[in-house]
């Protein structure tokens, strides 16, 4: 992708929740994604989307330092992508590791790198944003989709002047 992704207008269907930051977070994700993506006609993406989405909000209850504060889950659909963002409050980047044989975890980031099209983070003023999109195999119909919930905001999340964002490819994080 050559185009910063946040900058790209979210025109078509899109949804915008709130959710605790405790262990039924995941299953409240999931569902709210299987969902919309019904709703939206996208329902080929449930499976691969519900899997990331609970591995990017297990992420924050398991390594991020929020306080305890509500994480927020945001769905859009445009053109022929579907962009997943999980914002939280801990501005730390995510790392992904090399699993082991002998360490049970640590293979959620791998899977993320290698089910989602594209992947990256984005530091907020408040934290951050770590975002997955997938292809939708044809464009999204960009009229008659009601909003779920909230709109989330056209230009994705705001950057702070000076932060860097990132991109994550095959496993190496690299800086735009």
């Amino acid at each position: 992708m050559t185009a910063d992704p946040h900058q790209r207008a979210a025109t078509g269907p899109r949804l915008s929740i709130t959710l605790p930051a405790h262990g039924q977070a995941a299953g409240m994700a999931r569902r709210a994604i299987q969902k919309a993506l019904r709703s939206w006609d996208l329902e080929h993406l449930a499976e691969t989307a519900a899997l990331l989405v609970s591995e990017l909000v297990g992420n924050v209850l398991r390594h991020a330092r929020t306080g305890g504060a509500p994480l927020e889950l945001r769905l859009a659909a445009t053109g022929n992508r579907l962009r997943i963002e999980v914002v939280d409050a801990d501005p730390r980047a995510p790392a992904m590791r090399i699993p082991s044989a002998d360490v049970e975890g640590g293979y959620g980031l791998v899977l993320v790198e290698a089910l989602a099209d594209d992947w990256g983070a984005q530091p907020t003023p408040n934290g951050k944003v770590v975002w997955i999109e997938l292809r939708t195999g044809a464009e999204v119909e960009t009229a008659g989709h009601p909003e779920a919930r909230e709109a989330i905001n056209s230009r994705g999340p705001a950057r702070p002047h000076g932060l860097p964002s990132l991109r994550f490819s095959t496993g190496i994080a690299r800086t735009t």
